[in-house]
């Protein structure tokens, strides 16, 4: 959809304009959006505040929470360029979480910008239309004859000219406009969008000072250290607390029954001392037996062997098939089979879940690094059977989510202890060990591929049987198979199928869920046909995109409209292909230790080209990567764009030679902390070259999208490179 369509009819548009203290003009933006766009209830709505200062600085609010995606810069960039103010003159403060005030606010799925691109713009151009409106009674001017530029209207036939702040009080009287009679900005005039824009928490972070959810203090704060179960899932027997209890500055020791996250409910103790260090001492101390009742049977041996079973007869559930690829395999000039595979993953973020909270006088007052805050009040509000209206969360600064804060079962420990502990602020923080212990992993699965060739080595069947984690016959988060899944969407014949198992592992959202696993499975077994037919893989791709056209998807009943398969544009696809290899200034022959890796994922085409070699000790390196990528018409923050890309590369690299994998023995996660969970360190992380793709669609986001390819892409790298298929993630020699 063009931002014509979006601007002119795609939402309903209304702005309040009042003084705020001090004489500031403050701007109340609500959009709501029409039944099923971009929105997950019948009226949603998006607030966002302009505030005009005495001295001519603009404060924006940022509504949604920060974890490195440069989202509090990027949102507020689209407010002040349509505003016309300098960037040097905005001051950007960080919303609480009032869904009811500010419309869906979360960090997840790439979607901040698709969603908020114009919405955004169009506050701030209301705001800029009011302004002018005010400047044209007060000089009786046509409103045609004035002009704006860093926070100033002015008159040139008069040269008369005043800075927003001196117009605030006449400019809260005016009229609202109408949505359809705003103009925005030309991008051409674009003074803020597509420069490279330095994130405003980015000094305070340099100097090291408080900004995250673990630097929350507050006056007569104590601390909780958890203890649960080595068995996910077990339940609490009994325990003796004494010889916790008798240790200094210990208060008390709880006991939490079936809390968190309502798929994932956990048995656990929680020790409150003067200090966290104290906390996390005593927990040790205590005797504790726990009822395992039967979980000790999941195993990654377990999962291996009914994998095995599950692929020796057909998938339960049916999720693709076009054709009769039965016939087309069976007709087939070659017949390419294959098996992949990859584990169960952690989060790992370098700041351990945390939360501290304060209940006083019947309401709980939450500081939270959460992902969707949201939700954590809700899941609060239901578990501890208080009102929403009783809950306030104030959302801190992240320091890593990729989808683990999406989950908030550290909410709701946090405030069960703290509602045992009236008038005295709780901050909870996970040690490592259990950090690790209560993840929702990133799920791990089997696929079982089959391709079907004609004699001429073009591709003419796709069958792939995907043997994943769930509960009740459905797939757990992230651990989906779509029916548009590349190359089954622009094939004839293609059957998509899938089982899942049963286990006591909970599943959650890791950064491009679903696609991460996918691009490498699905990649690497096309790199294999395309061997097998004499091509490259992006020869092979490209041959399987064929002209350009867009591919509308099977609409998913059920689901609102913006969590739809969205259009796939093959010409997209094929852009970033071709640019890729243009900047690698590869041919259309193998180069040994080169890798191709492509996927389309939350809304963004790309591609990669890795190379690979033997570093001195025997182990494999990259040794450069290019990434090729189209995100639509308008890269908004140049500078955020290239850390997100390079920060996917060394995800993906991560996946594959870092080690990143989460063992299942008896039920138990067999890691514990960084020595046995490996992440890519500087002195690995290559050149990377990027090249963007710009295409005449409105821009999304950035987040995820570029590493799904990057993970594929390096795999086959290692493949070519030793020339044993990498068919098993993480990659072992």
């Amino acid at each position: 959809m063009s931002d014509k369509a979006l601007l002119a009819g795609d939402r309903r548009f209304a702005l309040k304009a009042m003084l705020a203290a001090g004489g500031a003009l403050a701007f109340d933006i609500e959009f709501a959006a029409a039944q099923g766009k971009r929105t997950t209830t019948a009226a949603s709505k998006l607030t966002a505040y302009v505030q005009l200062n005495a001295d001519n600085t603009v404060t924006i609010t940022a509504k949604n929470p920060e974890i490195g995606q440069g989202v509090k810069a990027m949102l507020p960039m689209l407010i002040a360029e349509e505003l016309d103010v300098a960037w040097s003159a905005v001051r950007v403060e960080q919303a609480v979480a009032d869904q009811t005030k500010f419309g869906e606010q979360f960090a997840g799925g790439s979607v901040s910008t698709p969603m908020n691109w114009m919405p955004m713009r169009q506050a701030g151009a209301t705001a800029r239309a009011m302004i002018v409106a005010a400047a044209a009674k007060q000089w009786a001017a046509p409103v045609a004859e004035l002009s704006t530029a860093n926070g100033e209207v002015i008159h040139a036939a008069t040269g008369r000219r005043a800075p927003y702040a001196a117009l605030a009080q006449a400019a809260a009287k005016e009229a609202v406009p109408a949505v359809e009679t705003l103009k925005l900005k030309d991008p051409a005039g674009f003074s803020i969008i597509g420069r490279p824009v330095a994130g405003p928490d980015t000094p305070a972070i340099v100097a090291g000072k408080p900004l995250f959810g673990i630097d929350t203090q507050l006056p007569g704060m104590v601390h909780a250290a958890l203890l649960t179960a080595p068995v996910r899932g077990a339940v609490l027997r009994s325990h003796d607390a004494a010889a916790a209890l008798a240790l200094p500055g210990v208060r008390k020791v709880m006991v939490l029954r079936q809390l968190g996250e309502e798929d994932g409910p956990v048995d656990g103790l929680a020790v409150v001392a003067d200090s966290w260090w104290t906390a996390n001492q005593a927990r040790k101390a205590i005797s504790v037996q726990w009822d395992n009742q039967g979980r000790e049977k999941h195993s990654d041996a377990a999962f291996a062997a009914a994998a095995k079973a599950a692929f020796a007869g057909k998938p339960a559930a049916a999720v693709h098939a076009s054709g009769d690829t039965g016939a087309a395999l069976a007709g087939a000039a070659k017949v390419i089979k294959a098996q992949y595979s990859y584990p169960f993953i952690a989060h790992a973020t370098l700041e351990p879940q945390n939360c501290t909270a304060l209940f006083k006088d019947g309401k709980l007052e939450i500081w939270a690094p959460s992902q969707m805050p949201e939700e954590g009040l809700k899941l609060v509000a239901k578990t501890l059977g208080l009102a929403t209206s009783a809950i306030t969360i104030n959302i801190t600064r992240i320091g890593g989510g990729f989808g683990r804060r999406l989950q908030n079962d550290y909410m709701v420990f946090a405030a069960a202890i703290a509602r045992d502990m009236p008038g005295t602020p709780v901050k909870l923080i996970y040690d490592r060990e259990e950090d690790f212990k209560l993840d929702f992993f990133r799920a791990g699965g089997f696929h079982q591929f089959e391709a079907g060739l004609d004699p001429a080595g073009k591709m003419v069947a796709f069958r792939d049987h995907l043997v994943t984690f769930g509960a009740g016959g459905k797939p757990g988060r992230g651990a989906e198979l779509p029916g548009d899944l590349f190359p089954a969407n622009v094939l004839a014949n293609a059957d998509l199928g899938m089982t899942v198992l049963d286990s006591n592992i909970p599943l959650g959202w890791l950064r491009a869920p679903a696609s991460n696993t996918l691009a490498f499975a699905t990649q690497g077994f096309l790199d294999e046909v395309a061997s097998a037919s004499g091509k490259t893989l992006p020869a092979l791709l490209l041959e399987l995109l064929g002209d350009k056209r867009v591919i509308m998807s099977p609409k998913i009943p059920g689901l609102p409209d913006y969590f739809q398969p969205p259009p796939y544009d093959t010409g997209r696809a094929a852009g970033v292909i071709r640019e890729a290899l243009k900047i690698a200034k590869w041919g259309d022959t193998p180069v040994k230790g080169r890798g191709f890796g492509y996927f389309f994922s939350h809304l963004g085409y790309f591609a990669v080209v890795a190379d690979c070699v033997s570093a001195n000790d025997g182990s494999i390196r990259v040794s450069k990567i290019w990434v090729a990528g189209d995100i639509g018409s308008t890269i908004i923050n140049p500078l955020n764009a290239e850390q997100q890309i390079r920060g996917s590369m060394i995800d993906g690299m991560g996946h594959v030679i870092s080690g990143l994998k989460v063992p299942i023995t008896g039920g138990q996660v067999q890691v514990a902390n960084f020595d046995g969970y490996t992440l890519p360190r500087i002195d690995v992380v290559p050149p990377i070259e990027i090249s963007m793709v710009k295409t005449d669609n409105p821009p999304t986001g950035l987040g995820e999208p570029a590493m799904p390819p990057a993970i594929a892409a390096i795999a086959n790298a290692i493949s070519s490179l030793t020339g044993k298929r990498v068919r098993s993630l993480p990659y072992e020699a």
